[in-house]
């Protein structure tokens, strides 16, 4: 009986997001553009299997065809530790 009662006690864990959402500026034409990455599948381990990295281009929506590039470094566990932008700047 206890486990129907956790399965419908409506009482949840609280959901963990995937994703991490960054806003960059970009240089050429000032325009904010938003980006997503996905924790689970878009991150590549480095040589020393301690840290993760991940290289993502984004574009705005026409205004100027520039690419940002956008180099993110997370631990283990997933947690940003470094993060560079070449062709724009982050939105904080």
């Amino acid at each position: 009986m206890g486990f129907f009662k956790k399965l419908f006690s409506g009482a949840s864990a609280k959901p963990q997001s995937n994703f991490f959402d960054f806003t960059v500026r970009c240089n050429r034409c000032g325009e904010a553009i938003e980006g997503h990455i996905n924790l689970a599948n878009d991150l590549s381990i480095n040589d020393d299997n301690s840290e993760y990295f991940v290289r993502k281009f984004v574009m705005g929506g026409g205004r100027c065809f520039q690419q940002v590039e956008v180099e993110l470094t997370f631990d283990s566990k997933r947690n940003l530790l470094e993060k560079q932008v070449h062709g724009g700047t982050f939105v904080e």
